[in-house]
């Protein structure tokens, strides 16, 4: 009888306990997903909809749903459907882009939906399709660059996210971050596109070499993983357009989980910041400035405490070494985004310069790199 190598089942085991180091458990008792196996075409997004809509809404006269079509996403198509008789039912229909499953944990995604849902986080999710999800719309405006800055919702923003950093998503495990994983993951998809075979030579005109971003990275790991940032479950992806704010409700919501994993407390904050900037016209200028951080920073310590009994005091030394964590993990944000956007420069049929969305962030990355270097955490 052959033996199986103790060294093969060795790394078994380390990549089972590494999956479930990282991986989000859905609270026990969750409801169901409901499964349809419907296919929506890319290109004619409503008449795909209306098939789920007969399924989610049979008592809705099919004559009379309107739809919209939302245009504000760079990696997914998504249509709003309801009827006039009851405008606050909104289904919206999210239809995964082009190759997304390369840059998109799909059941991750699931996964954090449901977590987020139970703690009165995220909408309602009806069910899954064969290359999208239907869920809840969320009441409220979705904010825009000059909105984030708002000393009101600036406060409800750095309070929401404290919420989500304090819930609990694993199972036991202390769960492991996945930006490294992930950083290596893009970096791999892209690598062809810095050799001659290249699709796009706009990349080796423009962007840093292979070598000179394999080297960032490694130094990046090397650096950040030694800050101490807890590792919490995190959005990872708070764009403006991804926090809807209800006025009358007076709280904010974020919505697109996609990118939500384990990962550092201090790469979801600082990559907030870096979103000031905005995405179709970005603007580094915008950036918050130090006061700014300071007070949202404070804000959330003080909620973040509270959610997890530690307290509500909160000392200056644990806001500058917020601060500064925060702002050396915006760097690996520049990155993780600058190489998402190249992927998505070779496969997204979304009308958008993913290339020179991906030179600014590098360029970004480069340009701050010194000065946020120099910032040292207090002893």
């Amino acid at each position: 009888m052959s033996r199986i190598p103790e060294i093969s089942v060795n790394n078994s085991k380390r990549k089972i306990n590494h999956i479930m180091e990282t991986e989000i458990h859905v609270p026990v008792g969750s409801p169901v997903i409901r499964k349809f196996p419907i296919f929506v075409e890319e290109n004619n997004v409503t008449d795909g909809a209306m098939k789920l809509i007969k399924q989610l809404r049979p008592a809705w006269d099919m004559d009379h749903v309107k739809t919209k079509l939302f245009t504000d996403g760079t990696t997914n198509k998504l249509v709003g459907c309801y009827v006039e008789a009851s405008p606050e039912d909104v289904v919206l229909v999210r239809v995964y882009g082009n190759k997304t499953e390369l840059i998109v944990d799909r059941d991750n995604e699931l996964k954090s939906f449901q977590v987020l849902h139970a703690n009165g986080c995220a909408p309602r999710l009806y069910c899954t399709f064969q290359n999208g999800l239907c869920y809840e719309f969320m009441q409220g405006d979705a904010l825009g660059t000059q909105d984030v800055r708002d000393p009101t919702i600036l406060r409800l923003i750095s309070r929401e996210m404290a919420h989500i950093h304090a819930i609990h998503a694993h199972n036991g495990c202390i769960p492991k971050p996945n930006l490294w994983i992930k950083m290596r993951k893009y970096f791999s998809l892209v690598a062809t596109e810095f050799t001659d075979q290249a699709s796009n030579t706009r990349i080796q005109q423009e962007v840093p070499s292979q070598v000179m971003l394999e080297q960032e990275m490694v130094w990046m790991k090397e650096h950040l993983s030694k800050l101490g940032s807890p590792v919490v479950l995190c959005h990872n992806d708070l764009l403006c357009k991804n926090i809807i704010h209800n006025s009358k409700e007076g709280h904010v919501r974020f919505i697109d989980y996609e990118y939500s994993s384990y990962n550092y407390q201090a790469f979801d904050i600082g990559n907030h910041f870096n979103e000031f900037a905005g995405m179709s016209e970005l603007d580094y200028g915008l950036y918050p400035s130090r006061e700014m951080q300071l007070e949202w920073l404070r804000v959330y310590l003080h909620a973040y405490k509270a959610s997890t009994k530690k307290g509500e005091e909160v000392s200056d030394r644990e806001l500058e070494t917020l601060y500064v964590q925060v702002n050396k993990f915006a760097l690996a944000s520049h990155f993780f985004w600058g190489f998402w956007a190249l992927i998505q420069a070779k496969y997204s049929s979304i009308n958008f310069d993913f290339l020179g969305y991906a030179v600014l962030r590098f360029n970004q990355y480069f340009k701050t790199k010194p000065a946020v270097m120099a910032l040292q955490i207090p002893e």
